[in-house]
């Protein structure tokens, strides 16, 4: 079994909360919410290329924009493997994460 990394699984879910207004811009914004760091275009571009490869999110060009001079933009959404894989995740991650001992930065462990 193939886990999603740490990225993949955030831009997953940053696909998921936009919904219908998922493209590029507030992808990245999603993901600056979600983590209080900001992704250049270009590590932004990479992830969704490589979700894109991976069959975990699908693609389209959007109606062109008069506002963006007749452009379209690059629109994502889940697969159902897409979703299939980020319920797998959390799955995992509740599994692992519990009885685990209180966890802080005081602890003598």
């Amino acid at each position: 079994m193939k886990l999603l990394s740490r990225p993949e699984e955030i831009f997953l879910l940053a696909i998921w909360k936009q919904q219908q207004h998922a493209y590029a811009v507030t992808i990245q914004e999603q993901v600056k919410k979600m983590t209080g760091k900001k992704w250049s275009f270009g590590a932004v571009f990479i992830t969704l290329d490589r979700l894109s490869k991976k069959k975990l999110v699908h693609s389209w060009l959007s109606n062109p924009i008069k506002k963006r001079g007749g452009r379209s933009k690059r629109m994502y959404s889940l697969t159902p493997t897409g979703r299939k894989e980020l319920l797998a995740i959390r799955k995992l991650q509740n599994s692992i994460w519990t009885d685990i001992p209180e966890l802080s930065l005081d602890s003598k462990r």
